[in-house]
């Protein structure tokens, strides 16, 4: 993490990240689009001083994670319902608010109408968040956070995701490194080795389910979120010199990178820099021409994209997140209003 002249950056945007939860809560009723609630929360954002620092995602059901509507609202991969709130849904909704660079992450399960189906596995989430975060004190180890998450979800009768974890946060980079188990992984376990660090931020977001695997699993193609972010590892003016572009490509690399630097963005908030260029262009045209250059900018590894995520035996998902500074006295919650 940076040092204290940067940590009102990071409680300024935990601030904005966790009123934006608050304020789209009311929103989250049965008849209202997916995109909707999106669009909601992303204004929110923007309008109380924030940028998003990834795309506002919403996950119902058995959806787990990573899935932001594209410009043309297209439904996810084997999603046959229309893409709107039904009474009854369990929806998790992920924020991610960035000022100057740095992150405040969040998020929260609803049970559509108050239905009270799904109340007791909403709860053990949110106990599991907030066991891991009594548990975020200098040197403890990894293993031990892990349990403690895994816990409250375990005595409640549901099973902890395995394969989704928390994150270590840092200036521009949404995951930095570490990642935070949610399951009892063993101390033996090589990879969360280590141990909490002063001063750090870090993401805490345990999953659980009513399904009995405990684990979740890609949906459709690598770039079915519709989310992608530059990897930092290319760069564009290097790939233009060496013929791997041709200069529209390296223009809209160039326009992500000032856009967006290293963080996720939302093929919606991109698409429209096609206009420009192709003010004539149809839809499907332009379509056309997006797939093409941002398969060429991923082919060069300038860009990455990602799969939306599902409970791998369509169990219910339920999750919470905070974003957590580690002081030498302990765990010091940033996404609060």
């Amino acid at each position: 993490m940076d040092d204290q002249s940067g940590m009102k950056f990071w409680i300024d945007a935990g601030h904005v990240a966790r009123r934006t939860l608050d304020a789209v809560r009311p929103e989250l009723q049965a008849g209202k689009s997916w995109v909707e609630i999106i669009e909601f929360a992303e204004r929110f954002i923007r309008r109380n001083g924030g940028q998003p620092a990834f795309p506002t995602t919403i996950a119902v059901n058995e959806i787990a994670a990573h899935f932001t509507p594209d410009h043309a609202d297209k439904k996810l991969h084997g999603w046959e319902d229309e893409m709107v709130l039904q009474k009854g849904d369990v929806v998790k909704i992920d924020v991610g608010v960035h000022i100057n660079g740095h992150i405040g992450d969040n998020a929260m399960t609803v049970e559509i109408g108050n239905g009270n189906s799904h109340t007791e596995q909403i709860k053990a989430a949110k106990e599991s968040r907030d066991a891991a975060i009594e548990k975020l004190h200098p040197g403890t180890p990894w293993h031990e956070v892990g349990a403690a998450a895994a816990q409250p979800s375990v005595d409640a009768g549901f099973q902890p995701i395995r394969n989704l974890c928390g994150h270590k946060l840092e200036p521009w980079e949404l995951h930095a490194g570490v990642s935070v188990p949610s399951y009892a992984c063993g101390k033996n376990n090589n990879g969360f080795s280590g141990v909490v660090e002063e001063n750090a931020c870090y993401a805490i977001e345990p999953f659980n389910t009513n399904g009995e695997q405990g684990l979740i699993e890609n949906i459709g193609s690598s770039n079915s979120s519709n989310i992608y972010r530059i990897t930092g590892n290319v760069s564009w003016r290097k790939a233009l010199a060496r013929k791997q572009l041709k200069p529209l490509g390296a223009q809209l690399a160039r326009n992500f990178e000032e856009r967006y630097s290293t963080l996720p963005f939302a093929e919606r908030w991109a698409f429209p820099m096609l206009e420009k260029p192709f003010p004539e262009a149809d839809e499907e045209s332009r379509q056309s021409k997006w797939n093409a250059l941002v398969k060429k900018l991923i082919s060069v590894r300038f860009l990455e994209t990602y799969h939306a995520l599902k409970c791998a035996d369509n169990g219910m998902i339920g999750q919470f997140e905070h974003t957590v500074h580690v002081t030498p006295g302990g765990p010091e919650i940033l996404t609060v209003p």
